[in-house]
């Protein structure tokens, strides 16, 4: 079976290019389309960055690359200029009738939350024989 790997087309890429960071002193950058493709493609699938396929070449270069320019903001440039907008909403709202809580966090499994530390008997008032 055919593998189905994502490929930057050449409008995209002349969208993303001039937003991408230059200039960076270190070693030499590898190529930035097929590095910027690979990453769409991991994170189209949702595999672990491990299982990148090796056309896309090292998996820890493509994990770096979106982990640095993550923290430069640089994804958020590309993701507003592909697609127009800044995919920013003024408010969002969760649901929170929807999350599954494991039986044992509501107290379902083991007895009363409170038990007794001792004999019910060494509370009670002391008794004299004399």
């Amino acid at each position: 079976m055919a593998r189905q790997l994502k490929w930057l087309s050449d409008a995209e890429w002349a969208k993303i290019e001039p937003l991408l960071p230059q200039g960076r002193s270190g070693a030499l950058r590898v190529d930035d389309r097929r590095v910027i493709s690979g990453i769409v493609h991991m994170l189209k699938s949702g595999a672990r960055w491990r299982d990148c396929p090796p056309e896309y070449r090292p998996y820890t270069t493509i994990y770096n690359r979106f982990h640095r320019w993550s923290r430069q903001g640089v994804w958020f440039a590309v993701f507003e200029a592909l697609t127009g907008h800044s995919g920013a909403w003024g408010s969002v709202a969760i649901d929170s009738t929807s999350i599954k809580v494991h039986r044992s966090a509501a107290g379902a499994k083991g007895g009363p939350l409170s038990k007794a530390s001792a004999h019910p008997a060494a509370d009670a008032p002391a008794r004299s024989t004399g």
